[in-house]
């Protein structure tokens, strides 16, 4: 005789108390036909984060629409882990959205959820990968309010309000803070899309912070070289050419 398969260990994510509640009682309902262990709940992106962490975990029911950091970001943190927990989305209705998830073959939940269909989802629950989110992320867009890395396992976020610059090197892009670098394996390109409110381009290779300027200056010995300096930073990054009309023009209508 086969040995039962344990429980499923779930963490129940969303801002809201009665949605957290609903699922618990629904998970409740299940436990015969699929037994599940609540191991925490998280009102938050950045809890649930910490949570995972902290203890092993199978599925993380995940509501999409919270304050600060929203679901599909968390989702895409939690999925730079080694082993990264399978993700269920939670949502009201939208149209859009559901119809992403449908193309990506990820699965959701439509508040208020229903036993069955919770069944089916946590008995089909897998990981995602990093393009089925790509394409989440395009139909329901959000600025990140993080960048993360992964370092000995562990998820180490890098908050965007504290960064200073975005170089591209190579393959990577390096993440300059006050404190620290970090180096991610993004597009610049995407990055100045996403966070083209914050960040000016400086060089074909750098974005700074504009909230973070507080010094442009000219070099000696040379026409048109220029460079400027950032907050927090002695580093002088260089201003190429191209960029130093508009960063310019840019910087006097802000």
């Amino acid at each position: 005789m086969n040995a039962p398969n344990p429980p499923l260990r779930v963490l129940i994510v969303d801002d809201e108390a009665p949605a957290r509640r609903r699922l618990r009682d629904v998970l409740a309902d299940c436990a015969a036909q699929l037994p599940t262990d609540i191991v925490g709940e998280a009102d938050n992106g950045l809890d649930a984060l910490d949570r995972v962490q902290q203890e092993p975990v199978d599925v993380v029911l995940l509501d999409i629409r919270m304050p600060g950091m929203d679901g599909l970001e968390c989702a895409a943190h939690l999925n730079r882990l080694n082993a990264p927990p399978a993700i269920i989305f939670s949502t009201a209705y939208d149209a859009y959205a559901c119809q992403a998830f449908d193309l990506n073959a990820v699965d959701y939940l439509l508040k208020p959820v229903r036993a069955d269909r919770l069944v089916r989802a946590l008995s089909r629950a897998h990981r995602l990968n990093a393009a089925a989110l790509d394409h989440l992320r395009e139909a329901h867009p959000k600025a990140r309010t993080h960048l993360s890395v992964n370092e000995k396992g562990r998820i180490v976020l890098i908050p965007v309000a504290d960064i200073l610059y975005l170089k591209a090197e190579l393959k990577y892009v390096t993440v300059r803070t006050p404190v620290r670098e970090f180096l991610i394996e993004e597009s610049l390109t995407r990055l100045e899309s996403e966070f083209g409110d914050a960040f000016l381009r400086i060089h074909r290779n750098c974005l700074v912070a504009s909230v973070r300027i507080r010094e442009i200056g000219k070099l000696p010995g040379e026409d048109d070289g220029h460079f400027l300096r950032l907050d927090g930073l002695d580093e002088r990054l260089m201003v190429s050419r191209r960029q130093y009309s508009a960063l310019r023009d840019r910087l006097k209508s802000g």
